[in-house]
């Protein structure tokens, strides 16, 4: 919430709303919010009222893609009044730490001017003593014309972005403008609230859609060749035991389409072949694969490159997820291990988006394994693979990828979450900018 204080006609500012919003999971058509100004006798002359997907009025209101604003904006005055025009504007501006905000959306509707019929009628040049409402509509649009590398690109709107030591942010606003003239400050009344664009998976092939709304394992690659993502063989070289050598062959398979829901699991599935047992033993268990799933986080000029900054102070990386597998059922023989195996995507993910200025991207990297007894040889030190995917902000229509974890296997999916918690607690490079937002 901001306000400019105004001239001695005019009351402060005094905020009625929270800064929490509720995550997607939860909105729902039918909270309405409202915010005032108030005097120094705590007369509300000045409210701004809105319906919103929000499930309860204390939250921020929240929208998403083709939503329409619609509301209310009040004036109660205990003595006339002259201003030029009483105005509404949705804003939204990408921020970058220690840097001017860019809008990348503006729409202003004029309420009234003393042009302005009021909404029960009459023409009047001047406000007297009394009480006026004026409903308020305005559309959303799905996209926006924005400068992207030196020439204006449409792109569809981006989510609300806030989170904690974030180097950057993108912020929605709605704006009741009480317009001076010269000399006299105007006065606003705002309210920031949450956007969110509906981004879906494609749905999965037909066996998948059946494992899915049975409940029931996933037929892998060689089955359901329509329903996976196969990634070229990887050959690991190494020793075993110091004594020997051993060479191991893996192939890891991605459930189709390469974008997965939030608060949804990305199904996996690892095949690995060897001519030496031990070796396959040793690297075809949960604790030897190291999968990671990384979020990177581009700012600046070049955010929607694909090669954005990695290279620069504006590109941030960070792991949130773990891969876990456990063996397939019926699937290892003698020479092969087959190990199915998931990504839990927490609610709390952000969606993928591609915006001047601002990008959140994901990829699947595949790490060099590590299993006692075994060493790299020659010595690993990148990803032996990596794989970009995209998160959207709901599940594919009629379709829930969930977990088919294991127990004992979903436990340590918590507990690395419990650790990467701790490392971002931790993480103080940048300022906090205060407020939670809705992606």
């Amino acid at each position: 919430m901001t306000h400019i204080e105004g001239d001695n006609e005019l009351p402060e500012y005094t905020s009625r709303a929270s800064s929490s919003v509720a995550p997607l999971g939860a909105l729902t058509p039918g909270s309405e919010h409202t915010v005032s100004l108030e005097d120094s006798k705590g007369h509300k002359w000045l409210l701004l009222s809105v319906k919103s997907r929000a499930p309860v009025p204390e939250s921020l209101p929240a929208f998403c893609a083709g939503d329409l604003i619609s509301g209310s904006v009040t004036l109660d005055i205990l003595k006339s009044e002259s201003p030029k025009a009483i105005v509404v504007t949705v804003t939204a501006a990408t921020t970058l730490i220690g840097q001017e905000g860019q809008d990348f959306l503006v729409i202003e509707k004029v309420l009234w001017n003393p042009a302005t019929a009021l909404p029960d009628g009459p023409v009047v040049p001047r406000l007297e003593k009394g009480h006026y409402a004026w409903p308020l509509e305005i559309a959303l649009p799905n996209e926006t014309e924005v400068l992207d590398c030196k020439k204006k690109k449409i792109f569809p709107l981006p989510p609300s972005f806030t989170e904690r030591a974030s180097p950057a942010y993108i912020n929605y606003k709605i704006t009741v403008i009480v317009k001076r003239g010269a000399f006299r400050v105007n006065q606003t009344l705002a309210t920031d609230f949450g956007y969110v664009p509906i981004t879906k998976p494609e749905l999965p092939s037909l066996m998948m859609q059946k494992a899915c709304k049975e409940n029931i394992p996933f037929v892998g690659p060689e089955g359901d060749p329509e329903g996976w993502y196969i990634l070229p063989s990887v050959t690991i070289t190494g020793t075993l035991f110091g004594s020997k050598r051993g060479d191991v062959d893996f192939n890891l398979a991605l459930a189709k389409p390469l974008n997965y829901a939030r608060g949804s699991a990305m199904p996996l599935w690892l095949t690995f072949t060897s001519t030496d047992e031990q070796a396959l033993d040793l690297l075809a268990n949960n604790q030897a694969v190291r999968i990671f799933l990384q979020r990177s986080l581009a700012t600046g000029s070049d955010a929607t490159s694909d090669y954005a900054g990695k290279h620069t102070d504006n590109f941030f990386v960070s792991t949130i997820a773990r891969a876990v597998f456990w063996p397939a059922t019926d699937a290892s023989t003698t020479g092969k291990r087959v190990l199915q195996g998931e990504v839990n995507l927490k609610k709390t993910f952000k969606q993928s988006v591609i915006f001047p200025r601002f990008s959140v991207r994901y990829h699947l990297e595949v790490h060099p394994f590590e299993a006692v007894g075994f060493v790299h040889a020659p010595h690993v030190t990148g990803p032996l693979l990596t794989q970009p995917v995209g998160v959207t902000s709901l599940h594919a229509t009629g379709i829930v990828m969930r977990s088919l974890a294991p127990p004992e296997y979903a436990k340590e999916i918590e507990n690395f979450d419990n650790s990467v918690g701790l490392l971002e607690n931790g993480n103080q490079r940048f300022y906090h900018h205060g407020g939670l937002g809705v992606s």
